[in-house]
C-alpha cells in the first residue's frame, strides 16, 4: 500500500480536495505508476459537475504521464523504470477489441466512467472510508495511479514526460480523428469547428497530413489566431460570419471532412451541411445523454454524406502515441505550445482557467518527492 497526495471530488460543481490517501499495490495485471505530470480534460470537469454518472467521492484524471514502480505478475508489457502514458481502458476481449478498435470497447463506459474496477472494488481509501479510484482506468489527479495493462503506453526515455500526459487523451482525440477514422489525405480539404485543444491537435494533425485547405471555425478570436498558427488556412468566427456560408462561398462545393469538438446540435448541423458531396463529418462532442442532432434529410441523403461518432479518435494509443511523440520531436506537430503548467496544488485554478479560456491544455506538474 502506497501513501498518496490526491485531488478528490466530494460533490458536484465544488472544488476538488487535496487528501492524503491509501493506494493498493497493483494486481496481477496492474501498474502502480509515480505520476509525473496529467493533463486537465474537459470530461473530467464533466464529471466533477455531475452530468455523467460516476460515483463520488472519486480522484479524477485520465492523462496520465510517470514512471512504472511495480508491475503485477502477470505484466510483461512495462517494466519498472519505464515511462510512460495512461491513456484510456478497454477489456481486450469483446468484437471491438479483438478487431483492434479499443476505443469502441463494448465495455468501455463501465471501464472508464464509473470510476471502479471490473469487480466493483477500488484500489483508494481515505480516512473516511473508500474514494473511487479506476477512473479511465488510471485516476491520475494523484502522485501515483494504479493503471492496467490494456491502458500503459511506453513512451522513450529521452521523450519530455511532463508534456506527454495530454496525448492520453485531448490530443489523441483530434488527432486521432483526422489521421485514424476520418484519414485526411493529402490535397483533400477539411473544416475544425471548436478550437479548444481537440480541435487545434486536429488543425495541426491535417497540416501533417497535407490537406489543402484546414478551416478553423470558433467564436473566441485569440484561438483563431493560435489555430491560424498551427496550420488553418482559413478562419472563421461564426458570431460575424454564417460558418456553412463561409465555407461553401470559400470552396465552391463544400469541405471533403468535417469535424465538430462542440457537441452543440446547431453546429454539428452547421458542420453536416459544410460537406461536399460524399464527405463525411466526425462527431466528436456530445451535449449529454438523450440529446438529439436534426438534419437536412434531402441534403444528407442527397449527397452521400456521413456523419460518424468518434471516441478517443478512434486510435489505438499504442500506435497513436509514438506516432505522436516523433512528429513533434520533428517540430510538425507542436502541441507543447497549447500547454500551460500548473503546480498540482493549484489544480482548482488549472480547471478554472480551463473552463473560462485562459489557457488551452492546463496540465499539471506533482510535486519533486
Amino acid at each position: 500500500m502506497v501513501k498518496v497526495l490526491a485531488a478528490v471530488a466530494r460533490e458536484h460543481h465544488a472544488p476538488l480536495r487535496l487528501e492524503s490517501l491509501q493506494l493498493d499495490a497493483p494486481r496481477e495485471s496492474e501498474i502502480l505508476v509515480r505520476v509525473v505530470a496529467t493533463g486537465v480534460c474537459h470530461t473530467d470537469i464533466v464529471v466533477r459537475d455531475g452530468m455523467l454518472p460516476t460515483p463520488l467521492p472519486a480522484v479524477l484524471g485520465h492523462e496520465g504521464a510517470g514512471i512504472v514502480e511495480q508491475v503485477g505478475s502477470k505484466v510483461t508489457k512495462v517494466a519498472v523504470g519505464d515511462h510512460v502514458v495512461m491513456s484510456f481502458n478497454s477489456c481486450g476481449q469483446c468484437p471491438s477489441c479483438e478487431d483492434d478498435a479499443p476505443s469502441y470497447c463494448h465495455e468501455f463506459f463501465p471501464r472508464n466512467f464509473l470510476a471502479d474496477r471490473p469487480d466493483g472494488t477500488s484500489a483508494l481509501r481515505g480516512d473516511d472510508g473508500l474514494v473511487h479510484s479506476n477512473f479511465f482506468g488510471q485516476s491520475s489527479f494523484a502522485t501515483h495511479a494504479v493503471c492496467h495493462h490494456a491502458n500503459v503506453v511506453k513512451v522513450p526515455k529521452d521523450a519530455p514526460l511532463t508534456l506527454l500526459g495530454p496525448l492520453a487523451c485531448g490530443v489523441q482525440t483530434g488527432a486521432g480523428a483526422v489521421f485514424d477514422t476520418l484519414k485526411v489525405q493529402a490535397g483533400q480539404t477539411i473544416a475544425v469547428f471548436g478550437c479548444g485543444s481537440v480541435g487545434l491537435s486536429a488543425v495541426m494533425a491535417a497540416k501533417v497530413a497535407g490537406a489543402r485547405q484546414i478551416i478553423a471555425v470558433d467564436t473566441n478570436d485569440a484561438r483563431l489566431d493560435f489555430a491560424r498558427s498551427v496550420g488553418a488556412t482559413l478562419t472563421i468566427n461564426p458570431a460575424n460570419t454564417p460558418a456553412t456560408n463561409a465555407i461553401l462561398a470559400e470552396t465552391g462545393y463544400g469541405v471533403d471532412h468535417a469535424l465538430d469538438t462542440t457537441g452543440i446540435a446547431a453546429v454539428i448541423r452547421n458542420a453536416v451541411e459544410s460537406l461536399a458531396p460524399r464527405g463525411t463529418c466526425g462527431m466528436i462532442g456530445a451535449a449529454g445523454p438523450g440529446a438529439e442532432v436534426v438534419l437536412d434529410e434531402v441534403h444528407f441523403l442527397s449527397g452521400g454524406r456521413r456523419l460518424v461518432g468518434i471516441v478517443e479518435g478512434g486510435s489505438i494509443p499504442d500506435q497513436l502515441i509514438p506516432k505522436l511523440i516523433a512528429l513533434n520531436a520533428e517540430g510538425r506537430f507542436p502541441f507543447e505550445r497549447m500547454v500551460t503548467f500548473y503546480p498540482f496544488a493549484d489544480i482548482n485554478t488549472a480547471i478554472s482557467d480551463s473552463e473560462t479560456g485562459v489557457c488551452i491544455k492546463p496540465v499539471l506538474l506533482m510535486p519533486e518527492r
